[in-house]
């Protein structure tokens, strides 16, 4: 009953809360099966990797290095004080293709399979890559971690030069010593039911053992089981457990060789990508009637007539099938060959799952010889009887794996006496459990780790910090290329920018104090029907304001540049921006029917792949124009003329005419081939090659429209003066004329004029108070010095409606020219 009590609980601990979990528990408690139960049932997208490549295969898995491409040397972890290129060199020149990182992405939950063997670095190196494609502010990026294994069983393997290395960074190695996981506050759940044994009076020699509890009594017990020069027939089974591969080795063949009868060779044949060392038995297997032999697999028809570690001998040999009769089974067992398959997990973008994809299979006989083998590779099997010797165990928990393999007391063997020496239990790994023990977690705490995972995952569902995030990196490229970039790039943003912070960024961080005010510490937000009814409004307000202001106001935006440089910059903060908003649109609309904290995860991880599919049936090359304030219509007529004589020629567009030419045009609109000569990157073979149609097409506009070519734009063309937008706002305010007339008159709206002045405030060519009444620059400046604010949002939201965001950048604008620290 109370084994049945902890799977639930570590059940509902991995489906309902993200709290990164240790599942633990004696040999034969049932850990493996756990994690074969949790894939049939789990609705979240897991992966399953494992230290070593045969515990990856067991596992139905994939290797923790592969997986995550991590090199086999130490990993310095991230606080030590150095950047990541100059801490793991090797480490940081890997490059996740899109397709993994793409997976890593839409993950739920990573599962890691013998815990006990992994390094704290690598987990602080599990820790980095997660990090990197997901969340980079919390622990494993937000991904939830199942770690399953005994730390008293097989302890990670360090090289002593790796040691040297990583000394300064940690304790010891043991994976409950990472950073990353620290940070976690990981809860820890032990499995206390023992299957593999059911005399209890073994199961108690066990723990003692385990648990570091060793006394005279105990060894006295366990040293009755020491048959000096015991010798059974092959018969009875025995397998002998040794601490070294040589000594299992050599007992093999010794045995093999003593057999007077015809040897048989069976070839493993190995398809596609199936690593070397992730072989599950011997590629070349000897074997002769009379050979001892040890099942590697369970088997899974509906008979159940093996299992891993099922000891039994040859009894007949043909060249498809091999006869084994096990002690105690009353009929010989027909053994074919198995298959073993290497997976590689990918994304499926149209049903999303993450699908587990056979990428290599190794087919043999399941069956080793099994006179002999070692501790390390006894680990997960059970044996009817066993020879132990353990004396020379190097490592701590070698003599715990190989009594717990063992089914019962009497069918144990020590082959050498065991002494205290030999029986080594890191007490560090004692009192760690120990700890772990005393602070199981129970109803009280799945509760509340519930409450606080949907908490969490509301919060972030109202939290545009990626979105603005990305589009102040976006903006910042266009405003230091403005020269280079569509003319209009920069004041779209703006108008963007402003409506952002209005209707969605204050409105956001309000709504989510409300939601603060409202949630309940002992109430799951789920099952809160006021929280239900706030969500479903905020989302449709939010829904509605991020596709209007984002979505489409992003659609609409040209980053057409002919220099390479600033058009990539550009575009991968482009895409990251379009990204992040079509996720938040997507999201919001899912949860305005109500908030569901599994369907929230399913649906925002969905988005994320749905968007990267949607590129690739989205051409890459723009059909379109740019949008320009300056006789768009022409520039539209010369831009595609420009895109047609590219196509044809089979050549760039810049090639015809740079993007900073076809501007110019527009702006100066030349009217003889001696004023086309003097438009920027038109020289006289592009004058030769293009003139006569260029200047038929604006004459043919200007005719159209009734535009008469003013000599002042001639004027100014000759005299190599640039026009610049923010000039011309200022030379119209320097009139006389009013912010709302000049806006009027150039066609933009009034933040954008307001945006262009605030300029000239930093460059000393307007005051402050041309454009903000004296008391109020005052009031907005006195608040600025006195409480250092983060952002112009805090300055709006401590003094309300009484100024306007445009004041507040001009007085900051001040603030800056004066040199008075902000």
């Amino acid at each position: 009953m109370e084994s049945n009590v902890q799977l639930q609980l570590a059940s509902d601990f991995v489906q309902f809360t993200d709290k990164n979990i240790f599942l633990t528990g004696k040999a034969g408690t049932g850990k493996t099966t756990f994690l074969h139960e949790l894939k049939k049932y789990s609705v979240k997208r897991m992966a399953i990797v494992a230290p070593t490549g045969v515990a990856a295969i067991n596992a139905g898995g994939v290797t923790i290095h592969s997986f995550f491409q991590l090199p086999f040397g130490p990993y310095i972890p991230e606080d030590a004080g150095n950047p990541p290129q100059k801490r793991n060199t090797s480490f940081n020149a890997n490059r996740f293709h899109k397709e993994k990182i793409n997976l890593i992405r839409s993950l739920d939950l990573l599962v890691i399979d013998e815990i006990s063997m992994v390094r704290a670095d690598t987990l602080d190196g599990i820790d980095e890559v997660l990090r990197r494609y997901k969340d980079h502010s919390k622990p494993f990026g937000g991904l939830q971690l199942l770690m399953i294994g005994d730390l008293h069983q097989l302890s990670p393997v360090v090289k002593q030069d790796d040691w040297q290395i990583l000394k300064d960074y940690y304790p010891n190695l043991y994976f409950f010593n990472s950073k990353a996981l620290k940070r976690s506050l990981p809860v820890s759940i032990e499995l206390k039911h023992i299957y593999r044994q059911s005399d209890t009076a073994f199961i108690d020699l066990l723990n003692r053992i385990r648990e570091n509890a060793i006394d005279a009594t105990v060894l006295d017990k366990l040293n009755e089981r020491y048959i000096p020069g015991f010798n059974p027939p092959d018969e009875q089974g025995y397998i002998t457990l040794t601490t070294h591969n040589n000594l299992a080795q050599e007992i093999n063949v010794k045995k093999l060789l003593q057999l007077k009868v015809k040897v048989q060779t069976f070839i493993a044949e190995i398809g596609q990508e199936f690593p070397e060392y992730s072989y599950p038995t011997v590629v070349d297997l000897e074997l002769k009637v009379g050979a001892q032999v040890m099942f590697v697999k369970n088997d899974n028809s509906r008979e159940k007539l093996f299992y891993n570690g099922k000891i039994g001998k040859v009894v007949r040999l043909t060249d498809d099938t091999i006869y084994v009769k096990c002690p105690d089974d009353q009929l010989e067992i027909a053994v074919q060959k198995a298959e073993w398959q290497n997976i590689k997990y990918t994304l499926n973008p149209v049903t999303k799952e993450v699908v587990e994809s056979v990428i290599g299979t190794f087919s043999q006989f399941p069956l080793k010889l099994a006179w002999a083998i070692t501790i390390h590779k006894s680990q997960g099997l059970t044996f009817e009887r066993a020879i132990i010797d353990a004396n020379a165990a190097f490592a701590h928990g070698q003599v715990y794996v190989a009594l717990s393999r063992c089914k019962s007391f009497e069918g144990m063997v020590l082959s050498s006496a065991i002494s205290s020496s030999s029986v080594k239990t890191d007490g560090t790994v004692a009192e760690y459990t120990r700890n772990a023990s005393n602070n199981e977690p129970g109803e009280k705490q799945l509760n509340l780790s519930k409450i606080s995972f949907q908490q969490s995952l509301l919060f972030d569902l109202f939290d545009y910090k990626d979105i603005k995030q990305y589009f102040f990196q976006f903006q910042r490229i266009v405003q230091e290329n403005d020269r280079i970039v569509a003319p209009s790039l920069a004041d779209d943003l703006i108008e963007m920018r402003e409506a952002a912070e209005k209707e969605i960024y204050l409105v956001a961080a309000s709504f989510q104090k409300q939601l603060q005010s409202l949630l309940q510490e002992d109430q799951i937000p789920e099952e809160n029907d006021t929280i239900q009814e706030r969500v479903k409004k905020g989302c449709a307000y939010f829904v509605d304001k991020t596709r209007i202001i984002f979505q489409e106001g992003l659609r609409k935006l040209s980053l057409e540049t002919d220099n390479k440089a600033v058009k990539k910059s550009m575009s991968d903060v482009f895409e990251r921006l379009k990204k992040a908003t079509f996720i938040k649109g997507v999201s919001l609309k899912f949860c305005s029917n109500g908030f569901n904290t599994l369907g929230y995860l399913k649906t925002k991880a969905n988005a994320d792949i749905d968007y990267e599919t949607s590129l690739k049936v989205i051409p890459a090359t723009r059909k379109t124009p740019l949008n320009t304030n300056v006789h768009s219509e022409l520039y539209s007529t010369l831009w595609k003329w420009r895109s047609d004589i590219a196509t044809d020629r089979n050549v760039p567009v810049y090639i015809v005419l740079p993007q900073k030419s076809l501007i110019e045009l527009v702006e100066q609109l030349p009217s003889t081939s001696e004023e086309l000569e003097k438009i920027n990157g038109i020289g006289k073979t592009k004058v030769k090659s293009f003139g006569k149609d260029i200047l038929e097409m604006i004459a043919s506009y200007c005719e159209n429209k009734g535009i008469d070519r003013h000599p002042m734009e001639i004027k100014l063309k000759e005299t190599k003066v640039k026009i610049d937008t923010k000039e011309v706002s200022l030379r119209l305010f320097k009139s006389g004329k009013s912010i709302q007339n000049i806006a009027t008159e150039r066609g933009f709206n009034v933040a954008t004029i307001e945006t262009h002045l605030t300029h000239f405030i930093g460059t000393g060519g307007i005051g402050i108070h041309e454009l903000v009444p004296k008391e109020k620059a005052n009031s907005i400046a006195q608040y600025i010095k006195a409480h250092h604010p983060a952002s112009i949002n805090d300055v709006k939201g401590a003094l309300g409606d009484a100024v306007t965001y445009s004041e507040i950048r001009a007085v900051m604008k001040h603030l800056e020219y004066v040199q008075i620290a902000v």
